[in-house]
């Protein structure tokens, strides 16, 4: 029973942070996705998590919208090339996007992934 009771107070001291983090994590083994520290280079992966920001960053004078999605284990950017928004995709939201995983700038990156919309957790 110590050991239990242990654990309940590790959890309830735990910082907020480590606690999102952990709740993203299962949201991501819930959509049947890769952590993004686990998807290979060159590799289809599929990948879930909250939006931390989305940004439009013209590239070559064409339209992209820029985001970077949160699993709890990392980040990886998702660019969409010819696009000024998309509808749902705000920050805060969660989603599962799918593509072939490259790295842009020394991040992991998926262009024009197909995604789908979560509903967003609260």
């Amino acid at each position: 029973m110590p050991g239990l009771l242990r654990k309940a107070v590790a959890r309830w001291t735990e910082p907020d942070d480590a606690v999102a983090s952990r709740e993203l994590q299962s949201e991501v083994e819930e959509a049947g996705a890769t952590p993004v520290t686990a998807c290979q280079r060159g590799e289809p992966v599929c990948v879930a998590g909250t939006l931390r920001a989305v940004t439009l960053r013209p590239r070559a004078g064409v339209p992209t919208l820029e985001a970077e999605l949160y699993d709890g284990s990392g980040s990886i950017t998702l660019i969409w090339l010819g696009r000024r928004r998309i509808g749902g995709v705000v920050c805060g939201r969660s989603l599962v996007a799918r593509g072939r995983l490259t790295v842009h700038e020394g991040r992991p990156t998926i262009y024009n992934a197909a995604y789908e919309l979560r509903p967003s957790v609260g």
